[in-house]
């Protein structure tokens, strides 16, 4: 049986990524010098997929604290439902795993978090993903084009 509404497809999103210009700030506990938000993303159909296997109990990587990962890549290239992962390759692209305690669920709200260090991530942030592993060819459950910022060595973000 197949049920559909015009509410049955809303995925409402809010990224938020915290920069702190010196990654010392972080750790010491300081706020961040900066909050972007951008709101909305795309399920992407292979996301889907694997949602609705775990839903009734088939075989899936889970998106949990082991497997799941936020890529992040320059590309600005539309958000497209039959893509695969981010659209920036190689040097363009940068995935981390969760932060200890994440992915968290808190009612019908789940949040992931990850942290790109001094050294990482280094670049203009145009899209982002959240997948069940630390590239492309795992499964990404969603894509995002929006302008982030460029990230800068020595910097610590969050996102």
């Amino acid at each position: 049986m197949s049920t559909e509404t015009a509410d049955s497809k809303t995925w409402d999103v809010l990224a938020t990524v915290e920069k702190w210009h010196k990654a010392a700030d972080r750790k010491a506990g300081l706020p961040p010098d900066e909050v972007v938000e951008k709101k909305d993303n795309l399920l992407l159909n292979e996301g889907i997929t694997v949602l609705l296997n775990l839903l009734i109990g088939e075989t899936a990587t889970a998106f949990n604290n082991a497997n799941a990962y936020i890529g992040v890549g320059t590309s600005t290239t539309a958000a497209a439902a039959g893509q695969t992962g981010l659209q920036a390759t190689g040097s363009d692209e940068d995935y981390q795993g969760m932060e200890s305690s994440y992915p968290q669920v808190s009612g019908q709200t789940v949040t992931f978090r990850s942290i790109w260090a001094s050294g990482e991530g280094n670049f203009a942030w145009n899209e982002w993903t959240i997948a069940n592993g630390s590239s492309d060819s795992a499964t990404n459950l969603n894509r995002k084009v929006a302008a982030l910022g460029t990230k800068a060595s020595g910097s610590e973000w969050t996102l």
